[in-house]
């Protein structure tokens, strides 16, 4: 075994030795441990800032493009909004660990548990803030980790483990082992994190399309599974009921920020109205500073623009002759993430909602609201797309477990 690979292997056996201590933690001790995390961000937060600048500069100096820097920025407002996210966290009620099912013959009765995996890897790329993100969806579902990012985010992410996430458990009298950050900055380590499935049987997988799917079919390969976050790309619909002063209001709001997974990517316009919207539509692309890519196009129509850094500030416009082409197109050509109809008409809405088979789907809304804390008030550890049973759209906590039947006797 070379180097990397023995150094994945060691997060990974010292998580799972200090596992226990989270399994068994009380829940006010895990929800301790995740107060202390917040405070502990606003303590330390110079020590954090700092970290990151230093991994900014190295980047910028490296030629890394800005959507990539503003990933891999934490600032002063970023910093307080992942406080505020793990105080709400530590503040959710726990998932209830059993449930009676039904009464069974012979006196007895089933009962649904709800147990942790053990340890739960991680990896993602330049996005400091994920460390927290997922360490602390780990804590909440009383999972070890081990994270892995790679070397842009390195130092940002070990100061928030050695400052905060550390610190923070241990207070709480749990076994800060539990949650591991592979400290090598090789791609190897990627591959390895998925090669022990004795240690580690699932990891999140979040970054650019090609090396995630990469890592997906490679642990497969080893028997691990993964929750796969590869793919994004909003889609919006613009119908012949739309309300052009309410298009523009959704396509500004879905380019607030070009380098996630839920901005628009693509915007279908139906043919009766596209004459009548599309000075909105230019008003508001102009004040994103975001190009419509229009027909011809040289590229997939579904191509995600957000993994573009060279040209993230890009939409693909397109004309369409109806609702059921729009939606065809959304199923068929795109990600499958997220795509939302502009419309006044509830009977065209109740027809795209019906016919959009996609993770998430929305109605006079922007797709940017796809993430977990928007919609659930927790963090997220990624948005999972698989067209399988099982968690599917933003996974947080309460997705984290397997279930157990348990047969015993009816006492009551």
């Amino acid at each position: 075994m070379d180097e990397v690979a023995k150094a994945v292997e060691e997060c990974a056996r010292a998580a799972k030795r200090a596992a226990p201590s989270l399994a068994t933690a009380s829940e006010a001790a895990i929800d301790a441990a995740l107060s202390s995390m917040a405070q502990r961000l606003l303590d330390h937060r110079e020590e954090v800032l700092d970290a990151n600048r230093a991994d900014v500069a190295k980047s910028r100096e490296e030629g890394m493009s800005a959507g990539l820097l503003d990933r891999l920025t934490i600032t002063e407002e970023r910093l307080t909004g992942m406080s505020e996210q793990l105080r709400l966290l530590a503040g959710v009620p726990h998932p209830e660990r059993s449930r009676e099912v039904s009464k069974l013959d012979g006196g007895l009765r089933l009962v649904e548990r709800h147990r942790p995996v053990g340890v739960i890897g991680a990896n993602y790329e330049a996005r400091p803030n994920v460390t927290v993100d997922i360490a602390s969806q780990l804590v909440k579902s009383r999972n070890g980790g081990v994270l892995r990012t790679g070397s842009a985010a390195l130092g940002s992410a070990q100061r928030l483990l050695d400052t905060v996430v550390a610190p923070a458990l241990a207070e709480a009298g749990i076994d800060p082992d539990v949650i591991q950050l592979v400290p090598r900055v090789e791609r190897e380590a990627a591959s390895a994190l998925v090669s022990f499935p004795d240690l580690v049987p699932l990891v999140i997988l979040r970054g650019s399309g090609d090396s995630t799917r990469a890592l997906a079919r490679e642990a497969a390969l080893h028997g691990v599974g993964t929750l796969a976050h590869a793919d994004g790309g909003g889609v919006l619909y613009v119908d012949a009921a739309a309300e052009p002063a309410k298009v523009r209001t959704l396509v500004s709001d879905s380019l607030d920020r070009l380098g996630v997974c839920n901005r628009l990517n693509l915007l279908l316009i139906n043919d009766d109205v596209h004459d009548a919207v599309w000075p909105f539509i230019q008003e508001a692309l102009a004040e994103r500073g975001v190009e419509p890519s229009l027909a011809p196009h040289e590229h997939a129509i579904g191509y995600e623009w957000a993994l573009d850094s060279a040209h993230e500030a890009t939409v693909t416009v397109a004309k369409v002759a109806s609702l059921l082409e729009a939606v065809s197109i959304a199923n068929d050509q795109t990600s499958g993430l997220a795509a939302g109809i502009a419309t006044e008409d509830p009977d065209a809405a109740e027809a795209f909602f019906d016919a959009y088979t996609g993770t998430g789907v929305f109605w006079n809304a922007p797709t940017r609201l796809l993430d977990g804390f928007k919609l659930l008030a927790v963090p997220e550890t990624g948005i999972n797309l698989d067209r399988t049973p099982g968690p599917r759209g933003p996974v947080t906590y309460t997705d984290l477990y397997l279930r157990q039947y348990a047969v015993l006797p009816d006492l009551g």
